[in-house]
């Protein structure tokens, strides 16, 4: 008890003199990160010409290294510090999240991955719209997609903002600013290449760094996961190991966890990736190379969490940032040093742009292709319009992207994320999902149910206590859901179903047998 005593002395004189300041380690690796990005954005930017080379990388990446971009896509700073942060400060429920985060995979292998890949060109809402009226579909599907889109920035950028003000001791708009820029740049010459492997370069750092942080940890428990348990129970007792700490209502947790595991499969940033490969046997090795990277990840950040709590200590951590968000690297600082938290703390912002990017090309993509050619276009599509549209809508939300980060300057953005993946679950997958499996599904069907699960999202996380009470000072929240995916994803599929039993469209079921073909063999597939 002695021993963590000291150390815990130990970290608060620490502590208060490396943070915040300029750290030469980690501007310097953040320095070679760029650089190194920059050089493959220069490489991939001769070889993307044509559409498929700006959306898809000319479908030319293999299953495995997919299958590491969509680990370096899905594998956040939000949910790399967060999680840490929310295990550091709460205790066991943090794994809600982690799980939760992790459990959506194997649904997108089995249900996903295959039809998306031989339906769909270049956004998922090509799969919605295969037998539907395609300019309805594609209206709606942009705005699920633009929202879901719109949010998850949102919490990217201030997040980053956060970050480098906390790390190097920049302002936090010149932080903003550099990582609007940078992430613009990426996608705007190097489409989807340069983004596949700046998401493949910072999922190993990220991996490795992470692997490291967790060695270190243990190795001051004698590498015993056992040990490092009993010191945080003898530190602050048994109810950090046990479920409650953070969600105490039954209803709450089935939600959020219906969230977090459904959102998954509506992403249009990650179901956007799965037409970089050749062909759906690839799609399906890329979400098993995934699973088995993410999986291994979100362990370490549970280790990582308890490990923060055990040696840096509670308050500290409370006391350099509330919501706990520095818990990974104050133990960073503690296990390794400044040059392991200068490794860390620039693997942090990597992690931040190259999920930034992806955001940006699916957000780039849905106005271009879904927008562009098939509605103002009427599905005429003249290539290089189309690229030229894609490039002035990445610039476009390269500029939205920072100004919202500028707004939300200070907020605390943990439920944006929530809310992305909220309306992913209730807008975007009850739509896909029926699209894909059931004949009877119509055009109208889909609309309303888009419609529905993003507006319901949208109003039922405004009149929760996550915004009601917390952030408009309310009394009481009028619904008592802390994430409305419970309550919004259920709607969006009941309204699906009824509208199109009540409106059936003979010609969309016509085309299932056809579109059955496509799904399960791959005929016809691009």
């Amino acid at each position: 008890m002695l021993h963590h005593t000291l150390l815990l002395q130990a970290t608060t004189t620490t502590t208060a003199s490396t943070l915040g300041t300029a750290n030469p380690i980690s501007i310097l690796m953040f320095f070679l990160f760029v650089a190194v990005t920059m050089y493959i954005t220069y490489w991939a930017a001769k070889k993307t010409k044509t559409g498929s080379e700006f959306y898809a990388a000319g479908r030319s990446i293999s299953g495995f290294q997919n299958g590491l971009a969509l680990a370096g896509d899905y594998m956040s700073a939000a949910s790399f510090l967060g999680i840490a942060g929310m295990v550091a400060t709460k205790g066991y429920d943090g794994l809600i999240y982690s799980i939760g985060f992790l459990v959506g995979w194997p649904l997108i292998m089995f249900l996903i991955a295959e039809p998306l890949r031989n339906l769909g060109k270049y956004t998922f809402a090509d799969v919605v719209a295969y037998r539907l009226r395609q300019r309805p579909i594609r209206i709606v599907s942009s705005i699920g997609s633009l929202l879901t889109i719109s949010f998850y920035l949102i919490a990217q950028m201030v997040g980053a903002g956060g970050l480098i003000q906390t790390l190097f001791g920049l302002p936090y708009e010149v932080a903003v600013v550099v990582v609007g820029f940078v992430m613009t740049a990426y996608v705007l010459f190097g489409g989807m290449l340069a983004t596949t492997w700046v998401q493949i370069i910072k999922a190993v750092l990220l991996l490795s760094g992470a692997t490291v942080l967790v060695l270190l940890s243990l190795a001051k428990f004698g590498f015993s996961p056992a040990n490092l348990f009993s010191s945080v129970t003898q530190q602050y007792g048994d109810a950090m190991l046990a479920p409650g700490g953070f969600i105490s209502n039954p209803w709450d947790a089935l939600s959020l966890g219906l969230a977090l595991m459904l959102g998954t499969a509506g992403l249009p940033h990650i179901l956007m990736r799965f037409y970089t490969v050749p062909d759906a046997k690839a799609a399906r090795k890329s979400v098993f190379v995934a699973t088995g990277f993410i999986g291994y990840f979100y362990l370490l950040t549970f280790l990582i969490g308890f490990a923060a709590m055990a040696l840096v200590g509670k308050p500290t951590i409370e006391g350099i940032d509330k919501g706990g968000n520095m818990a990974a690297l104050l133990l960073a600082e503690q296990t390794g040093g400044t040059a392991f938290l200068g490794f860390i703390a620039a693997v942090a912002f990597a992690t931040i742009l190259a999920v930034v990017a992806g955001l940006t090309l699916s957000g780039a993509s849905s106005i271009s292709h879904d927008l562009y050619v098939h509605v103002v276009k009427q599905g005429v599509s003249d290539e290089k319009g189309e690229i030229k549209v894609a490039k002035r809508a990445t610039i476009a939300l390269g500029i939205l992207s920072i100004l919202l980060g500028l707004v939300f300057k200070g907020q605390n953005v943990a439920f944006m994320v929530g809310l992305a993946f909220s309306i992913a679950a209730s807008a975007n997958f009850p739509a896909l999902l029926m699209s894909i499996v059931w004949k009877k599904f119509t055009t109208q069907g889909a609309v309303w149910s888009i419609l529905t699960g993003a507006v319901l999202s949208l109003v039922l996380i405004v009149l929760s206590p996550t915004i009601w009470v917390d952030i408009l000072h309310n009394e009481e929240a009028i619904f008592p859901l802390k994430n409305p995916a419970l309550v919004s994803m259920s709607s969006a599929f009941l309204v699906g179903i009824v509208v199109s039993l009540l409106q059936p469209e003979k010609s969309a079921a016509l085309k299932f047998e056809s579109e059955k073909l496509r799904t399960y063999l791959g005929v016809g597939a691009e």
